[in-house]
Protein backbone atom coordinates (compact mmCIF):
# COMPACT_ATOMS: atom_id res chain seq x y z
CA UNK A 1 0.00 0.00 0.00
CA UNK A 2 1.24 3.52 -0.81
CA UNK A 3 2.19 5.92 1.94
CA UNK A 4 -1.19 7.31 3.15
CA UNK A 5 0.37 10.70 3.87
CA UNK A 6 2.77 11.42 1.03
CA UNK A 7 3.66 14.82 2.46
CA UNK A 8 4.61 13.24 5.78
CA UNK A 9 7.71 11.43 4.54
CA UNK A 10 9.14 14.52 2.81
CA UNK A 11 8.21 16.78 5.71
CA UNK A 12 9.53 14.23 8.20
CA UNK A 13 12.82 14.19 6.30
CA UNK A 14 13.01 17.98 6.53
CA UNK A 15 12.26 17.82 10.26
CA UNK A 16 14.94 15.18 10.67
CA UNK A 17 17.44 17.43 8.86
CA UNK A 18 16.52 20.36 11.10
CA UNK A 19 16.89 18.09 14.12
CA UNK A 20 20.44 17.32 12.95
CA UNK A 21 21.17 21.03 12.66
CA UNK A 22 21.17 21.18 8.84
CA UNK A 23 20.42 24.83 8.15
CA UNK A 24 19.95 24.22 4.42
CA UNK A 25 16.59 22.62 5.32
CA UNK A 26 15.48 26.05 6.55
CA UNK A 27 16.63 27.62 3.29
CA UNK A 28 14.51 25.10 1.40
CA UNK A 29 11.50 25.84 3.60
CA UNK A 30 12.07 29.58 3.22
CA UNK A 31 11.97 29.30 -0.58
CA UNK A 32 8.85 27.12 -0.54
CA UNK A 33 6.91 29.32 1.89
CA UNK A 34 8.00 32.81 0.81
CA UNK A 35 5.14 33.43 -1.63
CA UNK A 36 2.23 32.39 0.61
CA UNK A 37 3.59 34.37 3.57
CA UNK A 38 4.29 37.37 1.37
CA UNK A 39 0.71 37.25 0.07
CA UNK A 40 -0.62 37.02 3.63
CA UNK A 41 1.37 40.03 4.81
CA UNK A 42 0.93 42.27 1.78
CA UNK A 43 -2.84 41.61 1.62
CA UNK A 44 -3.14 43.12 5.07
CA UNK A 45 -1.05 46.23 4.48
CA UNK A 46 2.45 44.90 5.11
CA UNK A 47 5.51 45.18 2.92
CA UNK A 48 7.65 42.46 1.38
CA UNK A 49 10.32 43.23 3.98
CA UNK A 50 7.74 42.58 6.72
CA UNK A 51 6.90 39.25 5.09
CA UNK A 52 10.57 38.27 5.03
CA UNK A 53 10.91 39.09 8.73
CA UNK A 54 7.74 37.21 9.63
CA UNK A 55 8.77 34.12 7.66
CA UNK A 56 12.23 34.14 9.23
CA UNK A 57 10.68 34.39 12.69
CA UNK A 58 8.31 31.50 11.90
CA UNK A 59 11.23 29.36 10.71
CA UNK A 60 13.22 30.19 13.84
CA UNK A 61 10.21 29.10 15.93
CA UNK A 62 10.06 25.84 13.96
CA UNK A 63 13.83 25.33 14.37
CA UNK A 64 13.63 25.86 18.14
CA UNK A 65 10.60 23.59 18.49
CA UNK A 66 12.26 20.78 16.52
CA UNK A 67 15.63 21.13 18.23
CA UNK A 68 13.98 21.07 21.69
CA UNK A 69 12.05 17.90 20.82
CA UNK A 70 8.63 19.54 21.26
CA UNK A 71 7.62 19.50 17.58
CA UNK A 72 5.18 16.84 16.34
CA UNK A 73 4.32 16.59 12.67
CA UNK A 74 0.53 16.38 12.42
CA UNK A 75 -0.16 18.36 9.25
CA UNK A 76 1.78 19.66 6.29
CA UNK A 77 4.88 21.55 7.30
CA UNK A 78 3.79 24.40 5.02
CA UNK A 79 0.51 24.60 6.93
CA UNK A 80 2.38 24.83 10.23
CA UNK A 81 4.71 27.53 8.90
CA UNK A 82 1.83 29.55 7.41
CA UNK A 83 -0.19 29.39 10.64
CA UNK A 84 2.84 30.40 12.70
CA UNK A 85 3.60 33.27 10.31
CA UNK A 86 -0.03 34.40 10.47
CA UNK A 87 0.03 34.49 14.26
CA UNK A 88 3.33 36.40 14.26
CA UNK A 89 2.00 38.90 11.73
CA UNK A 90 -1.24 39.48 13.66
CA UNK A 91 0.66 40.08 16.90
CA UNK A 92 3.06 42.41 15.10
CA UNK A 93 0.19 44.45 13.62
CA UNK A 94 -1.42 44.84 17.03
CA UNK A 95 1.93 45.95 18.49
CA UNK A 96 2.47 48.45 15.62
CA UNK A 97 -0.99 49.95 16.22
CA UNK A 98 -0.24 50.36 19.91
CA UNK A 99 3.04 52.10 19.15
CA UNK A 100 1.41 54.38 16.59
CA UNK A 101 -1.55 55.41 18.73
CA UNK A 102 0.11 55.12 22.11
CA UNK A 103 -2.83 53.15 23.42
CA UNK A 104 -4.07 49.61 23.54
CA UNK A 105 -5.97 49.12 20.32
CA UNK A 106 -8.46 46.44 19.58
CA UNK A 107 -7.57 44.39 16.54
CA UNK A 108 -9.54 45.24 13.41
CA UNK A 109 -12.70 43.32 12.66
CA UNK A 110 -12.00 39.74 11.67
CA UNK A 111 -8.55 39.65 13.29
CA UNK A 112 -7.61 37.90 16.48
CA UNK A 113 -6.39 39.63 19.59
CA UNK A 114 -3.28 38.30 21.36
CA UNK A 115 -5.57 36.58 23.89
CA UNK A 116 -7.55 34.98 21.08
CA UNK A 117 -4.31 33.85 19.46
CA UNK A 118 -3.16 32.23 22.71
CA UNK A 119 -6.52 30.51 23.10
CA UNK A 120 -6.35 29.36 19.47
CA UNK A 121 -2.91 27.85 20.02
CA UNK A 122 -4.15 26.00 23.13
CA UNK A 123 -7.18 24.71 21.22
CA UNK A 124 -4.95 23.55 18.35
CA UNK A 125 -2.80 21.67 20.84
CA UNK A 126 -5.87 19.96 22.30
CA UNK A 127 -7.08 18.95 18.83
CA UNK A 128 -3.61 17.64 17.88
CA UNK A 129 -3.44 15.49 21.02
CA UNK A 130 -6.98 14.17 20.51
CA UNK A 131 -6.20 13.38 16.87
CA UNK A 132 -3.10 11.42 17.88
CA UNK A 133 -5.10 9.52 20.51
CA UNK A 134 -7.70 8.47 17.91
CA UNK A 135 -5.20 6.23 16.17
CA UNK A 136 -5.47 4.78 12.70
CA UNK A 137 -7.25 4.89 10.32
CA UNK A 138 -9.15 7.84 11.83
CA UNK A 139 -6.09 10.04 12.10
CA UNK A 140 -5.16 9.47 8.45
CA UNK A 141 -8.71 9.87 7.14
CA UNK A 142 -9.21 13.18 8.96
CA UNK A 143 -5.79 14.51 7.95
CA UNK A 144 -6.30 13.58 4.31
CA UNK A 145 -9.80 15.06 4.22
CA UNK A 146 -9.39 18.25 6.25
CA UNK A 147 -5.70 19.15 5.84
CA UNK A 148 -4.93 17.68 2.45
CA UNK A 149 -8.45 18.35 1.12
CA UNK A 150 -8.50 15.01 -0.68
CA UNK A 151 -11.73 13.65 -2.14
CA UNK A 152 -13.48 10.65 -0.62
CA UNK A 153 -12.62 8.64 -3.74
CA UNK A 154 -8.92 9.46 -3.45
CA UNK A 155 -8.88 8.59 0.24
CA UNK A 156 -10.63 5.27 -0.44
CA UNK A 157 -8.06 4.43 -3.08
CA UNK A 158 -5.07 5.46 -0.96
CA UNK A 159 -6.25 3.58 2.11
CA UNK A 160 -7.51 0.51 0.27
CA UNK A 161 -11.11 1.03 1.38
CA UNK A 162 -14.09 -0.31 -0.56
CA UNK A 163 -15.42 3.01 -1.89
CA UNK A 164 -16.08 6.69 -1.18
CA UNK A 165 -19.23 5.89 0.83
CA UNK A 166 -17.19 3.71 3.19
CA UNK A 167 -14.74 6.57 3.72
CA UNK A 168 -17.57 9.05 4.21
CA UNK A 169 -19.16 6.89 6.89
CA UNK A 170 -15.84 6.28 8.62
CA UNK A 171 -14.92 9.99 8.44
CA UNK A 172 -18.21 10.86 10.15
CA UNK A 173 -17.54 8.35 12.94
CA UNK A 174 -13.96 9.56 13.33
CA UNK A 175 -15.02 13.20 13.43
CA UNK A 176 -17.59 12.45 16.13
CA UNK A 177 -14.97 10.56 18.15
CA UNK A 178 -12.54 13.45 17.77
CA UNK A 179 -15.18 15.96 18.87
CA UNK A 180 -15.96 13.84 21.94
CA UNK A 181 -12.27 13.62 22.90
CA UNK A 182 -11.79 17.36 22.46
CA UNK A 183 -14.91 18.12 24.51
CA UNK A 184 -13.75 15.83 27.36
CA UNK A 185 -10.33 17.49 27.37
CA UNK A 186 -11.81 20.99 27.42
CA UNK A 187 -14.25 20.02 30.18
CA UNK A 188 -11.32 18.71 32.25
CA UNK A 189 -9.47 21.99 31.83
CA UNK A 190 -12.42 24.15 32.93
Amino acid sequence: MADPLPFASRDAALIDRIGKGEEDALVELYRENRRPVEALVTRSGGRKEDADDVLQEALVALWESVRSGRFRLSARLGTYIYATARNIWLRRRVRMRRETTGEVADPPDGEASPLELAIGEEEASIVREALEALGEPCRTILLLYYWEEESMETIASRLGMANADTVKSRKYQCKKALEARVKRRIDRND
